[in-house]
């Protein structure tokens, strides 16, 4: 276990080794993370100065948001930075770092997927007592307990993860820390670390996806009972939450489920619910929902109007100064 200290940086190999395929990549990584800021930046201002923050749904839209923010802000600049530096190496603190927060957020993020998944279950088959089961405190109390379940789970990961023992290579064949990468690089048998990790990771995910869509079959079946209008508003709205899902937990399942032997294509899968995912998810919310994009209207409407007003003033300043 002592000779895990000879070990106090790794090298993260990254996405790719051709210098133009980086430049090209710097490019569109950095477009990508620069839609997630704003698109998800615009989705909580809308949220916070409209009706919307008052309803159940948009509450954790909102705190969907900054997670994704916060899940993509763990990975995204250092791979952006990487793709331009000549040596792409972090620090053996700043690993176990990375590991745990992407894990409390992307973890945080899974069960604010699942609050919204109960959230359209309880409007669709319980609306008459919608408003008393999903309360502003029982709210809060769902995001909290959203919080300290991924933090138990994000720990995990990191205790796994500091009792590995690395003594020789230190080259990550990733673009971030992650556990199945780091396992390949200890020198020690990591079959039990292995099957931890699935139980912990995969399972979770397996489960909390095989719940979503079960809820979702429940839902669909319950709006046949509905008028044509109130399934479509409805089809609506669990369309877009099926949709982010899908692009969410399947390269999820993937990557951490049948084995961590495919490192190269793990890479490929994390690109999906790292960056890809995040960065959709504003224009799947906005597009395919009426509400908010009146919302949003509205929001550009009042922060027209302010910026006039602004400059009005700004002028008769100034001219009055003359």
């Amino acid at each position: 276990m002592g000779d895990k200290n000879n070990v106090t940086e790794f090298i993260l190999l990254g996405l790719f080794n051709n210098q133009e395929m980086k430049e090209a990549c710097f490019v569109f990584f950095l477009f990508c993370y620069l839609v997630i800021l704003l698109g998800n930046f615009f989705i909580l201002t809308t949220i916070r100065f409209s009706q919307l923050s008052e309803q159940p749904m948009y509450f954790f839209l909102s705190y969907l948001s900054f997670m994704d923010v916060c899940f993509t802000s763990t990975v995204a600049p250092k791979l952006i930075v990487d793709l331009l530096s000549q040596r792409t190496i972090i620090s053996y603190n700043n690993c176990m770092v990375q590991l745990f927060y992407g894990h409390f957020f992307g973890g945080t993020e899974i069960f604010i997927l699942v609050a919204m998944a109960y959230d359209r279950y309880v409007a669709i088959c319980k609306p008459l007592h919608y408003m008393v089961i999903m309360s502003r405190r029982v709210c809060y109390l769902i995001v909290l307990a959203s919080c300290i379940g991924a933090f138990l789970h994000s720990i995990m990961q990191v205790l796994i993860a500091v009792q590995l023992p690395f003594c020789g290579p230190n080259k990550i064949d990733h673009y971030f820390c992650d556990v199945f990468p780091l396992l390949k690089l200890a020198c020690t048998d990591t079959f039990l670390f292995i099957i931890a990790i699935i139980c912990t990771t995969g399972i979770l995910c397996i489960l909390t996806f095989v719940a979503l869509i079960i809820s979702y079959i429940i839902i669909l079946t319950t709006l046949r009972t509905h008028s044509s209008e109130g399934r479509r508003k409805a089809l609506s709205t669990c369309g877009s939450h099926i949709t982010v899902i899908l692009i969410f937990f399947v390269p999820l399942i993937f990557t951490y489920v049948p084995t961590s032997d495919s490192v190269n294509e793990d890479k490929v899968f994390a690109l999906f619910y790292t960056i890809i995912a995040p960065m959709f998810n504003p224009l799947i919310y906005s597009l395919r929902n009426t509400d908010m994009k009146n919302a949003m209207r509205k929001v550009c409407y009042l922060s027209r109007t302010k910026t006039n007003e602004l400059i009005g003033i700004s002028v008769f300043y100034h001219n009055s100064l003359s």
